[in-house]
């Protein structure tokens, strides 16, 4: 015998449903970018990350999520051209705050399609950094990646970091989030 009460508990899972739907995994190629991000981040290799950039590139870590970066302090809001410096400035090797260099690995988790168009796909992804220097430190957050579809690969239109401790006080990042 279905009762009022159970009826009313299937119809609220049923609205719930409907309005909570997933959203899309990314294509594996759009994916396997993103991986390759990651490690060429995780292993040093700066100028052939730097190399991933498109020209119009924004590469963003916020102090809180709602922050405008054009009136309000940011941990990272870099242009293209900032990047190249700052990837230049690590390729030195003359970074007290990397003496000596961090060991990192990164995971990218979660990963959603936000948004797509015929040219981008933009996409949401959790993550972890597990970084040692001296001792080890776990950066986490969600980070939105933007990438371009140029002939048969892929070019970095944004990435934004949201970390976990954004707003609260942060060990040194002297290396790429």
């Amino acid at each position: 015998m279905v009762t009022t009460e159970d009826s009313t508990a299937t119809s609220a899972a049923a609205d719930v449903a409907r309005t909570f739907t997933p959203l899309p995994a990314p294509d594996a190629d759009v994916a396997g970018f993103l991986y390759l991000e990651s490690r060429l981040a995780d292993e040093g290799r700066y100028s052939e990350w730097e190399l991933l950039w498109a020209d119009d590139a924004l590469y963003w870590v916020p102090m809180h999520p709602d922050t405008d970066p054009r009136t309000q302090l940011s941990y990272i809001y870099d242009n293209r051209r900032r990047i190249k410096s700052r990837v230049a400035q690590l390729n030195t090797g003359n970074r007290h705050s990397q003496t000596p260099p961090s060991v990192m690995r990164r995971t990218l988790s979660n990963m959603e399609v936000l948004e797509s168009t015929s040219d981008t796909v933009t996409v949401g992804s959790n993550f972890a950094v597990f970084e040692y220097r001296h001792t080890q430190r776990i950066w986490a957050g969600r980070v939105i990646h933007t990438v371009r579809r140029i002939g048969s690969g892929f070019e970095l239109v944004s990435k934004t970091v949201h970390l976990v401790g954004a707003g609260g006080p942060l060990d040194t990042l002297a290396f790429l989030i």
